[in-house]
C-alpha cells in the first residue's frame, strides 16, 4: 500500500487527498510560503497603501479584509512574531491614530469589527472586544441624526430583522456577515449568527440567478467576478460557523452549492476567472479567482463539497494565482474598487492594479485555509 501511494505521488504530485488537502503543492506554490510573503508585504504597507499617495481619511474595507486574513494565516502557522506585528499594527492606530478607525455608518466602514474580534480570539484582549461589540450592535441599531426620510426606511429593514445598512448589493454579503459572525464566535450569542443567516437569506432570495450566479445589485445586471466573490467567501464564513439547528442553515447551503457549481463550469483554461464571469471576452481577474478559490477550500475541508470534483479546479486555480504573484507579494490584475453600473463595457474597461489589497486578502485568507487543521 505504501508503495501504491508513493506512486501516486510520484505522478500527481498536486493532488489534494481526501484525508488532506494541504501540503500537496510545489515549493513556489507552497501555501505557508505564500502566506509569508504576503504577510509580510501587508505588515510593511502603510494604510491604504494601494490608494493614491494621499493621508486616508480613515481605513478602508480592503485592509481590514488583508488585515483579517494576515492574522488567521498568523493562527494556523502559530507564528506569533507576525501576530504581534498585527496587534501592534492595531495598538498604534486606536492610541495615535484614532482619527483612522472608521464610524460604522456603511457596510464598507463597519467589517471593520472583524479585525478587533479576530484580535480578541487570538489575545484576549478584552477592550479588542468592547470596541468591536460597538461596532457590530450598530448594524444593528437606528442611527443618530439621521434625515426623517432616511428613518422611516430605515425602521422598516429594522422592523424586519434587517440591518438599517441593507442595501441589495453583493458585496454586503461579506461585509455585513463577516462582523457578526465574527462577533458570534468572539461571544457565543446567537443573536449576531441568527440575524446574519437570515440577512443572507433575504439576500439570496434577491440576487441569485437561476445559474447560481448574483447579479452586482438588482439594477446591474452583471455577473461581475468580485462582487460574486465576496458573495461565495461571505456564505463559506457564515456556514463555517452557523449552527446545524438554524432553520436557515439548509437554504443558504443550498444556494452555495449551487454558486459552486456554476462557477465550476465557468472556470477558465488559465485556472482563474474572468472579470465578467460568464463573459468570454473578460480578461482574467485575481482578486474574484481567490475568493473562489477560498470558499472551494473551505468546502472541500468542511465536507460540503465533493473531494475528487473541486480538488481538481483548486489544483488549476491556486498555482494559478501564484503566478500572478510577485518577489515583493503583490498579486497583480486586480480590478480596481468598483460601483455598479448597468453597462457591460464598464466592468471590462475598469484598471487593472498591483498589490492593491482587495487581490491580497483573499489571497492570505487561501493561503491560511490551506493550512488550517480542522
Amino acid at each position: 500500500m505504501k508503495k501504491i501511494i508513493l506512486l501516486l505521488l510520484l505522478i500527481y504530485p498536486y493532488t489534494i487527498y481526501p484525508q488532506d488537502i494541504v501540503n500537496k503543492w510545489s515549493d513556489n506554490n507552497n501555501p505557508a510560503k505564500i502566506g509569508l510573503l504576503v504577510s509580510n508585504r501587508f505588515v510593511e504597507s502603510p494604510h491604504n497603501s494601494f490608494r493614491p499617495p494621499t493621508p486616508p481619511k480613515s481605513i478602508t474595507y480592503p485592509e481590514v479584509c488583508a488585515w483579517y486574513g494576515a492574522l488567521r494565516f498568523a493562527k494556523v502557522t502559530e507564528n506569533n512574531a507576525l501576530l504581534n506585528q498585527l496587534d501592534n499594527r492595531f495598538k498604534l492606530l486606536i492610541n495615535n491614530e484614532e482619527q483612522l478607525i472608521p464610524k460604522p455608518a456603511h457596510v464598507d466602514n463597519t467589517v471593520f469589527g472583524a479585525v478587533p474580534f479576530e484580535l480578541f480570539l487570538q489575545t484576549g484582549e478584552k477592550n479588542y472586544l468592547d470596541l468591536a461589540l460597538q461596532i457590530a450592535d450598530a448594524q444593528w441599531k437606528m442611527p443618530e441624526n439621521v434625515t426623517p426620510d432616511k428613518a422611516v426606511v430605515y425602521k422598516a429593514l429594522l422592523d424586519d430583522n434587517l440591518t438599517w445598512q441593507t442595501r441589495y448589493w453583493i458585496d454586503d454579503m461579506f461585509m455585513i456577515t463577516m462582523v457578526q459572525t465574527q462577533a458570534y464566535r468572539a461571544t457565543g450569542n446567537k443573536k449576531y449568527i441568527d440575524r446574519t443567516a437570515y440577512e443572507m437569506y433575504v439576500y439570496l432570495d434577491t440576487l441569485q440567478q437561476a445559474n447560481g450566479l448574483f447579479y452586482h445589485s438588482p439594477d446591474a445586471p452583471y455577473f461581475w467576478g468580485r462582487g460574486n466573490g465576496w458573495m461565495a467567501a461571505g456564505m463559506a464564513e457564515l456556514l463555517t460557523s452557523l449552527p446545524d439547528d438554524n432553520k436557515y442553515r439548509t437554504p443558504i447551503m443550498a444556494s452555495y452549492m449551487r454558486m459552486m457549481e456554476s462557477l465550476k463550469k465557468y472556470q477558465k483554461p488559465s485556472g482563474l476567472w474572468g472579470q465578467l464571469i460568464d463573459d468570454k471576452e473578460a480578461w482574467d481577474e485575481t482578486s474574484c479567482s481567490a475568493m473562489f478559490t477560498y470558499a472551494m477550500i473551505v468546502g472541500i475541508r468542511r465536507g460540503w463539497l465533493d473531494k475528487k470534483t473541486y480538488s481538481s479546479v483548486i489544483e488549476k486555480a491556486w498555482p494559478a494565482l501564484v503566478k500572478h504573484i510577485n518577489l515583493e507579494g503583490d498579486i497583480d490584475e486586480v480590478c480596481e474598487g468598483t460601483n455598479r453600473k448597468n453597462d457591460r463595457q464598464y466592468y471590462l474597461d475598469r484598471k487593472r492594479k498591483v498589490g492593491d489589497m482587495h487581490g491580497q486578502a483573499p489571497i492570505l485568507w487561501c493561503a491560511a485555509v490551506l493550512l488550517e487543521e480542522l
